[in-house]
């Protein structure tokens, strides 16, 4: 079967520079991938950034979708693929993109994914990893910045070699984004309901928690049998809270009384 490069998007969170979208259409372009997404660039002025995508991309910058916010650009994908050049406890990246493109290709026969590139200035913050179902470091020597329209580069080579040689591996459609974080959200409050997350700090769990998911590779059936697990839960809190019984136990527990 062959791989449709057109169910990957390069996502660009927070470009500074115009001449640094064009030159990353650009080089998507000429890796096959034709979606082009950026989200609150710093800058869009679209005579700079038709300078350097030249005429071979002009049309990706024509067709590019441009968002607000990162929630809301990533929301249709089922997959979503980090870039970072740190990595730390709570980034557990894989410094092969080779590997990672090709464990990307079976996913976007049936999936939309994603590529998710930083601002040039910091990269991705910790905020905007949480979003992803995989984070890759591209290794370099000593000087581990790269220009972003390297990085796009490297990532989308990886990607399109991968995609002449595709694996056999069968990876059925996921759930997206929007799903995943709706469930996010509603687990995130049942788990506070029963005190199973500190309410002050909430990601501390839940990140491991999206880490663990995200290895899974959640279809849109199992998104919604954990949230009718957490409805459940719900419902049996509201239950014994309301239960006269229950106000009973609580007042002879407490101290004061």
């Amino acid at each position: 079967m062959k791989v449709n490069l057109r169910n990957v998007s390069i996502v660009l969170h927070e470009p500074h520079f115009p001449e640094n979208i064009g030159a990353a259409a650009r080089a998507a372009k000429n890796m096959g991938l034709r979606q082009l997404v950026v989200v609150n660039p710093v800058d869009c002025d679209l005579t700079r950034v038709l300078k350097m995508a030249t005429h071979a991309a002009e049309d990706m910058v024509v067709d590019m979708e441009v968002y607000e916010s990162l929630e809301e650009a990533l929301a249709p994908y089922q997959y979503v693929v980090g870039t970072t050049a740190r990595t730390g406890s709570q980034r557990r990246t894989r410094n092969d993109p080779r590997k990672l493109a090709e464990d990307l290709v079976p996913v976007t026969r049936n999936n939309r994914a994603a590529v998710l590139f930083g601002p040039e200035s910091r990269g991705l913050a910790n905020r905007e990893l949480k979003f992803c179902d995989a984070v890759v470091t591209i290794p370099t020597a000593d000087f581990s910045s790269l220009n972003l329209a390297q990085a796009v580069m490297v990532v989308a080579y990886e990607i399109f070699r991968a995609a002449i040689d595709p694996p056999r591996e069968f990876v059925p459609r996921l759930a997206s984004r929007r799903e995943l974080e709706g469930m996010y959200e509603h687990l995130s409050e049942t788990l506070m309901k029963i005190h199973f997350l500190n309410p002050e700090n909430p990601e501390y769990w839940m990140n491991s928690l999206r880490r663990f998911f995200s290895r899974l590779g959640l279809r849109s059936r199992e998104v919604k049998i954990v949230r009718g697990i957490c409805r459940q839960i719900d419902w049996y809190c509201d239950k014994r809270l309301r239960s006269p019984s229950s106000r009973e136990d609580s007042r002879e527990a407490s101290p004061s009384s």
